[in-house]
């Protein structure tokens, strides 16, 4: 298990793509529900995102965006169309009243028609919070790249109605959320965290991979140096560097959030329950490391984890 592979665990497609639009220009589809996570590819032809906070981005064939909500955006023929806004939103992604069948179309047969595929993403937990919080408000991947070969099968899938669809698009929008995801962190300049160059650190890759599959394991600097065929001095000074934080001091940052959503996510589990999933014997040291890192004790987060998050 690597830092990525558990912070998007949360993040999976379920009922929530909006369908396939076929348009002519003008058009301006509005995206209202803000979604945390939104992902938008051009199968073929052209438009703009316009975003709610934040300046047009050009979508072309085979470009993918990603927008991070919960502000909203447009998805325009070009800025400043004179288009009458069609809000997109829960009834297009409620697969009941039509889910993936639902289809948007203003074609005609000039040739100059936009194919955009969108799907929306609900974010569940601190874990995926912590990935989201990674990312600019668009983020946006060229194509000719991994993601190609799923635009593909995405533009196959859409063009029917078949059953198991539903299943088979959800899966198709996680992998192409992915590679979308993995080709913006790899581009220079990209802002990605530390996280993500650190894991292919020989030393500090198998830190990290060592304490996110073993985050309640009795680690110390010099359990964590030994399992990884270095030095205490070294591993310390080399996961500092390239992390930005002390090893432990990222293990309990990782911890508590594994707290966070243990408290949430499992409503029988008492404070003492959850202070051995994450390694702590003692709920009372749990406790003080929970209140000091995410500012309020267990029993206050599990009552109101929105207005803790928030504040």
């Amino acid at each position: 298990m690597d830092v990525f592979d558990d912070l998007i665990r949360g993040v999976r497609a379920h009922g929530s793509l909006f369908g396939s639009s076929t348009l002519s220009p003008p058009w301006a589809l509005e995206f209202v529900d803000g979604a945390p996570l939104t992902l938008c590819t051009v199968v073929d032809g052209a438009g703009w995102i316009v975003p709610e906070h934040g300046p047009p981005e050009p979508l072309r064939a085979r470009e993918t965006v990603v927008v991070r909500g919960p502000a909203t955006f447009t998805f325009v023929d070009e800025v400043g169309t004179r288009a009458a806004p069609v809000a997109c939103g829960e009834f297009c992604a409620t697969p009941e009243q039509g889910g993936t069948r639902h289809r948007l179309g203003w074609a005609d047969d000039d040739g100059g028609a936009t194919t955009l595929i969108v799907g929306a993403y609900p974010v569940r937990g601190e874990l995926s919070r912590r990935l989201l919080d990674a990312l600019p408000v668009v983020l946006r991947a060229a194509g000719g790249g991994t993601g190609d070969a799923v635009l593909d099968h995405l533009a196959a899938e859409v063009a029917v109605d078949a059953p198991g669809q539903q299943v088979v698009l959800d899966r198709l929008l996680d992998w192409m959320l992915v590679c979308t995801l993995r080709e913006w962190f790899d581009r220079p300049g990209s802002g990605a965290p530390a996280w993500w160059s650190a894991q292919r650190d020989p030393v500090v890759g198998d830190a990290l991979r060592l304490l996110h599959a073993e985050p309640a394991a009795p680690w110390t600097v010099a359990a964590l140096a030994d399992r990884t065929g270095v030095s205490r001095s070294t591993l310390a000074k080399r996961f500092a560097d390239l992390v930005g934080e002390p090893p432990l001091t990222y293990l309990t940052h990782w911890r508590m959030t594994l707290a966070a959503d243990l408290l949430t996510e499992r409503e029988t589990a008492t404070i003492a329950d959850v202070a051995r999933a994450v390694g702590y014997a003692d709920p009372f040291g749990f406790s003080a490391a929970f209140k000091r890192v995410r500012g309020a004790n267990p029993s206050e987060y599990r009552r109101a984890p929105s207005a803790v998050s928030n504040a």
